[in-house]
């Protein structure tokens, strides 16, 4: 008997009208299909590439590797305050533009103009080529012509977008959809205390997806985070969602609240009650302007008393969960090849005031990196044994059907993406 209603249908899988035949994870063991997925997806969807915390003042910027679209980026407040994006090439020979003493690696800082480290090429914030060293060498070179070339950056909910795909017409509001829509009004500028994990993983970018849009491995894998008494009862309950949501290549799920704070202090280990903190966040919210009652609608959708947390997964890459003790987790998957990928988890909370609140906190934050990195550990094992295809379908449940849609919105973007192109007139080169 399920513990919370589901649709009509029976089920969320059918509820949806997504095929319940055992799926293929062809797509996540084949550099071929990876290769279509660099084009077709992380070359022309929105990417999250950071927060307007990060540049909180004119002249601040930061820089985004995104190896899966072979891009890098320069993200910067111009003088009149605006959010622009660029890619990080000098116009004159190439040269990577902005970068420290590695070039592979990311940076950040505050500037007046960007220098060029090779032949001192500067551009100013608003990315146009402001000084070319010895210009008069050059053959009546128009400065108007060399500006740094834009990306389309946005905002939405202080969160920065970026879309590499320049004949884009689509603008992020609209591509985030019905579910940014419904969240908007939380007050993300509140939560302004951050922690931050990086990790490098063994298996394709949407395993790692598929692992945190379920929590039907919750209740076994995690297993050793309870007490033994509360682990088993935890695993004869098992797991299902409050509801399930999907608005074209987005997807949530809403989910039970579970130990923050528990009904029985015995329910959890003895650092968490002394901490009043856990995986589940701090017990004592913070106020951060609304009640849980007052939370836009799209989060905690059926109301449910029992709420705890709400993950939304927004296409292809970006995953934010908004907990019920008033704290934001978002997770990051950066494909670097068909196998391995970029994980990166950040914790956004209330700035705490004072010792103890700082300890509540960075208990979460470390439960959640323990959290990640069994997860992670179980990911590789997973990435390996799918590439000896020994196996080659697999039962999915009806938890799990935020997975189904999630490989079938990957395979259909790159299936149109290869249509459009086969309907593109070739061209003499």
């Amino acid at each position: 008997m399920a513990h919370f209603p589901k649709p009509s249908e029976g089920s969320w899988t059918e509820h949806f009208e997504i095929d319940t035949e055992p799926v293929s994870y062809a797509d996540s063991i084949s550099p071929e299909f990876y290769e279509q997925e660099r084009d077709a997806i992380f070359r022309r969807t929105w990417l999250n590439v950071g927060r307007v915390e990060q540049l909180p003042r004119k002249g601040s910027y930061f820089t985004r590797e995104l190896d899966a679209a072979g891009a890098s980026v320069i993200v910067v407040r111009g003088t009149d305050g605006e959010v622009r994006a660029f890619h990080n090439v000098c116009r004159h020979r190439g040269n990577k533009l902005v970068w420290d003493d590695y070039p592979r690696e990311e940076t950040k800082g505050t500037c007046r103009a960007f220098t060029c480290k090779y032949h001192a090429w500067r551009y100013d914030l608003e990315g146009k080529l402001a000084f070319v060293q010895q210009e008069s060498e050059f053959f009546g070179i128009d400065k108007s012509e060399y500006g740094l070339l834009a990306v389309q950056a946005e905002v939405w909910e202080g969160f920065v977008f970026v879309n590499l795909d320049p004949e884009n017409t689509t603008p992020l509001r609209e591509y985030l959809g019905r579910f940014a829509h419904g969240i908007e009004g939380y007050p993300f500028h509140k939560l302004t205390q951050v922690h931050k994990y990086r990790a490098e993983i063994g298996s394709n970018w949407k395993l790692f997806i598929d692992a945190f849009a379920e929590f039907y491995h919750a209740p076994i894998l995690h297993s050793g985070q309870y007490t033994a008494g509360e682990a088993a009862k935890i695993k004869k309950y098992g797991y299902e969602a409050l509801s399930y949501d999907i608005d074209g290549p987005h997807s949530m799920v809403s989910s039970w609240g579970g130990i923050a704070p528990p009904k029985e202090k015995a329910m959890v280990k003895p650092i968490e009650r002394a901490l009043r903190s856990g995986l589940f966040g701090p017990w004592d919210a913070p106020d951060i302007g609304m009640s849980t009652e007052e939370l836009p609608p799209a989060i905690n959708p059926t109301r449910s008393k029992v709420w705890g947390m709400d993950t939304f997964v927004f296409f292809p890459n970006f995953m934010l969960l908004i907990w019920r003790p008033n704290w934001v987790l978002t997770y990051h998957y950066w494909p670097t090849s068909y196998n391995t990928h970029i994980f990166e988890g950040t914790c956004y909370f209330v700035p705490p005031q004072n010792a103890f609140q700082r300890l509540q906190q960075e208990l979460a934050a470390v439960s959640f990196k323990e959290y990640g990195l069994q997860d992670g550990n179980t990911l590789e094992a997973t990435q390996t044994m799918l590439e000896s295809r020994t196996v080659d379908a697999f039962p999915l449940c009806d938890q799990e059907v935020l997975l189904r849609h999630l490989h079938s919105t990957a395979q259909s973007y790159v299936r149109r993406h290869q249509q459009r192109r086969s309907e593109t007139p070739a061209t003499a080169s």
